[in-house]
């Protein structure tokens, strides 16, 4: 039998025993929380010991939802642009190029972290740059992407394919071709056929598992295993059988929008549960999507666009009784729905629709999960609580960011704008927030970032100074409800919380040691915290 001790200065997240100098470990899981002397009486002759000293160990942090093999893919696989703020084009030409360089031998290349502006690019930017392979360069977020002349006719996107699809959503020239530009439902098409082998898959999840490990997360959701490539769900499960999966991943797998037979999809979501389900890798839920992203245009709002009157945005999935269907099936597999909702209207339409399934169900613990939550009226907040759901907000995003948000007013219009992201009326409303990045989507992953942002709603220090980049201050939270939705509220959306979220007897052995007493250190020093280990199963698996 395994034993390890560790010793620190632990906060729990457990009320009844909130805070700790020490933690016995057998086989991956507390067998002793308290004092250090009767840690140490307990504990056997080999015992390993962890000291940590004068540090803070925390309950192993956990991210809500975010996209690992698209992370992985951006790491290692893809040119980066998203350290170019503001929009450079000259810059991201550079990037693109030296990419190319790097790899003559691919056939076919992608950017990543376009932050789009009011200069509007077409082909011809990036024919300029290659013209004799595919090249697509996605925005930041993902939902809209530009595609050289090579990747349009290699995807089969023509003035037919615009035609059908909308020229909302593929843009065309004075001539009626495609300009290059697409968002939304053609991105998402077009994502499962991008060119890749089992191999770089498995390449992608590992380099994704160093890099969560290495930021303090111990377990993740993966909200869309298959979004951008399907055969992230056989890599996970192989990497599990090669026993190389540290990082426990809790998944939802993708539904399309408005589905022929809602309940089909959710039997075979049900069936890869059964078949590729393991400790590490672990189907809890499907994923749809409701809209876009007010950045592109295509959030769907509860009201018209301030720049476009009589358009609200992309409504994705809006059929009302498919939407009520798979919510029932998912709950008669135990499986919960978890949705992109980032505009008012969207949000909206699913409390309806959850509200509707509830009373066929009877179940008002399904754990049904809203992400993103732009904008959100006072009533859908109430709702939120009431049914149980679960709102996963983005602390990272709750900034004024410059040109970000510039685009949302513009957008939404100033008021609107200014009542972004709310976090604080979700706790008062007796609801269970969640913390998610959203990464890569978002290019930040920041424990440290999340617990500052979610209390002062500003960026820290050093970035845009000069700018007073505060927004919508009254949704601050305490230090104390920022790591409940980094910890024991993640779980609990999981179902997970009698394994997960806090530092408790009986519970895996998963912990995350940092510099800096995140409830009561200086916040300019919680912002500048730096990680000293990750720990999962009672194994140091990352040390700074």
């Amino acid at each position: 039998m395994k034993h390890t001790l560790i010793l620190g200065n632990i906060i729990t997240m457990d009320e009844k025993r909130p805070f700790a100098k020490a933690a016995l470990v057998k086989n991956g899981v507390f067998a002793y929380i308290g004092d250090s002397e009767e840690a140490k009486r307990l504990a056997v002759p080999d015992t390993q010991v962890l000291d940590y000293g004068d540090n803070y160990i925390y309950p192993g942090f956990l991210e809500s939802h975010c996209h690992s093999y698209l992370a992985g893919d951006r790491a290692i696989g893809q040119a980066n642009l998203s350290q170019v703020v503001p929009t450079d084009y000259t810059k991201y030409r550079e990037i693109i190029r030296d990419f190319i360089e790097k790899n003559p031998q691919r056939t076919f290349y992608q950017a990543a972290g376009w932050v789009e502006n009011d200069e509007y690019v077409t082909k011809a930017y990036l024919d300029e740059i290659c013209a004799d392979k595919i090249l697509l360069m996605q925005t930041g977020g993902g939902h809209s992407m530009l595609l050289n002349s090579m990747a349009l006719k290699w995807a089969g996107i023509d003035a037919a394919y615009a035609k059908k699809m909308g020229y909302d959503l593929v843009h065309v020239d004075e001539s009626g071709e495609p300009d290059g530009y697409i968002c939304e439902a053609p991105v998402f098409e077009l994502y499962p056929k991008l060119p890749t082998t089992l191999e770089n898959a498995k390449d992608y999840l590992l380099a994704w598992q160093d890099m969560a490990l290495a930021s303090g997360y111990t377990a993740v959701a993966d909200a869309g295993v298959e979004v951008t490539n399907p055969i992230a769900v056989r890599a996970f499960y192989e990497l599990e059988q090669e026993n190389k999966l540290k990082l426990r991943t809790y998944a939802y797998l993708m539904v399309p929008d408005n589905p022929e037979d809602p309940k089909a999809e959710v039997a075979r979501i049900a069936k890869d549960r059964a078949m590729y389900s393991g400790e590490y890798f672990h189907v809890i839920g499907v994923k749809t999507f409701l809209d876009g992203v007010t950045e592109a245009h295509t959030g769907w709002q509860n009201q018209d666009y301030a720049d476009q009157p009589g358009y609200h945005g992309n409504e994705r999935f809006n059929n009302h009784d498919k939407m009520v269907e798979l919510i029932a099936e998912a709950d008669k597999e135990g499986l919960s729905v978890h949705v992109h909702s980032e505009g008012g209207g969207a949000t909206h339409f699913m409390l309806d629709c959850i509200e509707d399934a509830e009373k066929i169900t009877g179940d008002m613990d399904q754990r049904n999960v809203l992400a993103h939550l732009h904008f959100v009226t006072d009533e859908d907040i109430r709702r939120m609580a009431g049914t149980g759901s679960v709102p996963a907000v983005p602390p990272l995003w709750t900034a004024a960011i410059p040109g970000f948000y510039d685009i949302e007013v513009k957008y939404v219009g100033a008021e609107l704008a200014s009542q972004s992201y709310p976090i604080k009326s979700f706790f008062d409303a007796g609801a269970y927030p969640v913390f998610h990045s959203d990464y890569p989507v978002s290019p930040s992953f920041s424990i440290p970032n999340s617990i500052y942002m979610a209390e002062t709603r500003a960026l820290p220090k050093g970035m845009f100074d000069g700018a007073d980049t505060r927004n919508n201050i009254k949704e601050a939270i305490t230090r104390e409800q920022s790591l409940r939705a980094l910890t024991i509220n993640v779980a609990h959306a999981w179902h997970q919380e009698h394994r997960l979220g806090s530092i408790e007897f009986g519970k895996i052995a998963n912990m995350t040691v940092y510099d800096c007493d995140f409830l009561h250190d200086d916040i300019e020093k919680v912002a500048q915290a730096n990680l000293i280990a990750t720990i999962v199963d009672g194994e140091e698996v990352y040390k700074a």
